[in-house]
């Protein structure tokens, strides 16, 4: 007889790792949790909501009669996760630090440390599919729920990641998900998503950065898109591409951040219409489906977790480099960000915008 399949679930202390644990058990795997302490959330209140997760992920693998460990990654975190975050903004870009984190903690430390202890595979509470083709290759879909779908987050999972990776969840809706969560009486049925970055529960990156940093950072120029001194920014880790509000600075119409230089220290500022285009470049690419892209594609792409995907012409133009052709000019999008391109259910892949 085949033996049951060993499977560690990644224990956020919210209530969708808590179902993805029960289904675990239902579907006949040896199931055990793991929680990541990863940084200290401190809230408004003074609360450290990231104890609070750790206690809830322990009380729900206690009613789940589940072993329950904490692995302590809070220095590879601010390595891999902060220190990307920081750099990527001082160099001009906006990050996603959600990717980076699945990318080098979820379904990299944690992994590698969880097939060392003779863990099968380790689950998670995404909200998406895993499925192997015919050629044995291991594939990323989509997620029943259109609204929580998040392959968005997950496009940099290699072949290793994904044949090691479950997600239970990825046949169920949000609703459907506190329906059991309550049946079964989890603590943390009732428990809101977290809407923040954890390491910057107060929304304040700049704050963030300038208090790791040690300094504050310095005030630069307000530029025109022909070099012209529009007047004075705060400093250019305040600002996105695409904001408009909280510029301080008056120009008789809407006016709209469409750079950021770090060399210079300088915030461009234009009208809204010259933040579309219809040409994304990527680097740091990631394909699922195959190793390259051998021909010119037909694709679905996003490049923003938040807006619907949409169609555009897939081209790989260098090693590590694939040009996004879009049908309809895309609003804004941001260094450093990602763009994730479909084939209908499937991610084909994804990468950094340069």
């Amino acid at each position: 007889m085949d033996r049951k399949l060993n499977v560690t679930v990644a224990m956020s202390g919210g209530i969708d790792s808590a179902v993805a644990a029960l289904l675990a058990i239902e579907q006949g795997y040896n199931v055990s949790g793991a929680t990541l302490r990863l940084c200290d959330k401190i809230l408004k209140d003074g609360t450290n909501a990231t104890e609070s997760d750790i206690e809830d992920a322990k009380k729900t693998c206690q009613a789940l009669k589940i072993q329950h460990k904490v692995y302590d990654m809070t220095d590879l975190f601010k390595l891999n996760v902060v220190k990307n975050f920081i750099d990527t903004y001082l160099e001009g870009g906006t990050p996603n630090p959600c990717i980076v984190c699945n990318k080098h903690l979820k379904f990299g430390a944690l992994l590698n440390l969880e097939l060392k202890c003779g863990a099968d595979l380790v689950a998670t509470g995404h909200y998406a599919k895993i499925e192997r083709d015919t050629n044995g290759r291991w594939l990323l879909k989509r997620a029943k729920d259109e609204k929580k779908d998040q392959t968005y987050m997950l496009w940099s999972l290699t072949q290793h990641q994904l044949a090691h990776s479950l997600f239970p969840l990825g046949n169920l809706t949000k609703p459907e998900i506190r329906k059991i969560g309550f049946e079964h009486g989890f603590i943390n049925a009732h428990k809101s998503d977290s809407q923040d970055i954890c390491f910057v529960p107060d929304g304040d990156y700049a704050a963030f950065i300038e208090k790791e940093l040690g300094y504050k950072y310095p005030e630069g120029d307000y530029i025109d898109e022909n070099g012209n001194v529009l007047g004075r920014h705060k400093g250019m880790i305040h600002y996105t591409i695409g904001q408009r509000k909280g510029l301080g600075i008056s120009m008789g119409r809407h006016i709209f951040v469409s750079n950021k230089d770090a060399k210079t220290n300088t915030v461009t500022l234009t009208d809204e219409d010259r933040l579309f285009t219809d040409k994304v470049i990527i680097k740091s690419i990631n394909l699922i489906p195959f190793d390259k892209l051998e021909a010119p594609m037909c694709v679905q792409a996003k490049v923003r977790y938040s807006q619907s995907s949409s169609p555009a012409f897939a081209q790989q133009t260098g090693e590590d480099e694939i040009t996004l052709t879009f049908d309809t000019p895309q609003r804004a999008p941001a260094k450093g960000q990602s763009a994730v391109m479909y084939d209908g259910e499937y991610v084909i892949g994804g990468g950094i915008i340069q």
